[in-house]
């Protein structure tokens, strides 16, 4: 009987933990609302002439600065840690909103990523720093952008075009800071899996799932 009892904690209850963990856990967490309906872009020139919207898509959303030259090891530690992991996605784009007359830095910057990396789902739009800096006041978050309307952090919207990150009593997350790997690795990559979760969840229900999300 006691040879029972251990063959079963050994063996026996590793396994059913391991399944309750890897099916239950997942299914109560979902990354929650830190700004809600945030506004759509405006109609800005984009780098290759298409029209770029938040609505319908998953988007990591950045904003380079006039000085994004300087800044590019932000674009390439995000290029490295998020995108080239999920470019492929098909309801998935990255956007970065640019000063107008930094058009040149950006193609330069891209025919550098473009000798490792599939560019397609890099997005840039263009614009006046006035409306860079008048439609980040609408986002409703706590940080700022800086002297040359850029930051260094970026943004995860769903598709309903709400700011995604961590809003609980204990810890506030509205974005994350491409200046630092680890983050991009660690917190990051763990709310955004956690977002894609929510919506394989939603078609696997809805029996419609892809494997494009």
């Amino acid at each position: 009987m006691k040879k029972n009892i251990v063959l079963f904690i050994l063996f026996v209850l590793p396994i059913v933990a391991y399944l309750f963990f890897a099916s239950g856990v997942n299914s109560f967490t979902k990354l929650p609302v830190v700004s809600a309906k945030v506004p759509d872009l405006g109609k800005w020139e984009s780098l290759r002439g298409e029209t770029v919207s938040l609505e319908g898509k998953i988007t990591i959303l950045g904003f380079g600065g006039s000085e994004i030259v300087k800044n590019r090891g932000n674009l390439f530690n995000l290029n490295e840690k998020i995108y080239q992991r999920y470019h492929t996605f098909k309801d998935l784009q990255f956007v970065m909103v640019c000063p107008s007359g930094t058009e040149e830095s950006i193609k330069n910057i891209l025919d550098a990523l473009d000798e490792f990396t599939d560019v397609s789902n890099w997005h840039f739009v263009f614009t006046s720093p006035e409306n860079i800096n008048n439609y980040y006041s609408q986002l409703g978050l706590k940080g700022t952008l800086d002297a040359h309307s850029g930051t260094s952090n970026v943004f995860i919207i769903d598709k309903e075009r709400n700011i995604r990150g961590r809003n609980g009593s204990d810890e506030y997350k509205e974005s994350y800071n491409t200046f630092h790997p680890a983050e991009l690795s660690n917190e990051m990559l763990d709310d955004f899996k956690i977002l894609l979760y929510e919506y394989r969840a939603a078609l696997k229900k809805n029996n419609n799932a892809s494997k494009q999300l």
